[in-house]
């Protein structure tokens, strides 16, 4: 491993490719290689120890390829793995989290309603239990878990309006929204269902998530860990890092779709 290595990523299936977008932004000189687990979709209805097991095998993975760091570009394995994962291996791993703290911010000391949107698993586990403690005494934190919009993704079905537009009315009618500050999207698949909810919201509500927040994150890791590419360090260049994805399902459709969500 060096400095030259590349950057590691993975996900339960396409969504983590926003992060990877984020990171080759502020990065541009670094190597990516994205795994992307789409054949065990969604992580979120499984148990902890299945998502555990499954982190493993998409580290191991990325480890094999020479990963300098690895990235869980998935609010439920980074609940349910990333502890583990860093008494595991001796690369820098880096996880999501709800933006809640984002959230609750944007109202400057204002007490804040915010909806987090996230998987099942992400919701109930303890990780995500003590983050809402943090800030729940003085804002109204809901937690509300939308399974469908990960299988959406994963089904290539994000240009149907009317199965989107359904699927999120069945989520959120039961809030009122004059109320709502702030709606995080807690499941790197739900950044690309940005617009959708800004459509069906009042314009008031922001919507937030933490893609940018890990990227820079991980930059300050890289820099610490002296790992950042050599061409991130040198004067400008006009070398650009290279987008590696691979996948565990062998389905073409996916395959073009994730090609179609890499903003290059």
């Amino acid at each position: 491993m060096t400095n030259n290595s590349p950057i590691g990523v993975f996900d339960s299936g396409l969504g983590g490719i926003s992060v990877v977008n984020e990171i080759h932004k502020i990065m541009p000189h670094e190597d990516i290689i994205f795994f992307g687990d789409s054949a065990n979709a969604p992580y979120g209805t499984r148990s902890t120890q299945e998502v555990q097991q499954l982190s493993f095998a998409a580290a191991d993975r990325l480890i094999e390829n020479g990963a300098k760091a690895i990235v869980i570009a998935c609010n439920t394995a980074t609940s349910a793995a990333a502890d583990s994962m860093r008494e595991r291996y001796d690369v820098p791993i880096i996880g999501m989290e709800p933006a809640l703290k984002l959230a609750c911010d944007l109202g400057h000391g204002e007490p804040q309603h915010v909806i987090v949107t996230a998987t099942p698993l992400t919701l109930r586990e303890q990780k995500f239990a003590r983050l809402m403690n943090r800030f729940s005494a003085t804002h109204t934190i809901e937690k509300q878990p939308c399974p469908r919009l990960v299988e959406i993704v994963e089904n290539g079905q994000i240009e149907n309006s009317k199965l989107v537009y359904e699927t999120l009315h069945s989520y959120l009618d039961q809030y009122d929204m004059n109320s709502v500050d702030s709606i995080v999207l807690g499941c790197t698949h739900f950044t690309y269902f940005r617009s959708y909810f800004e459509n069906i919201v009042d314009s008031h509500v922001q919507i937030v998530d933490g893609n940018e927040g890990t990227a820079r994150h991980l930059h300050e890791i890289l820099k610490r860990e002296d790992l950042l590419n050599e061409w991130s360090i040198l004067p400008p260049s006009p070398k650009t890092g290279t987008i590696t994805l691979t996948n565990s399902s062998s389905n073409p459709r996916l395959l073009e779709l994730a090609e179609y969500f890499v903003e290059r």
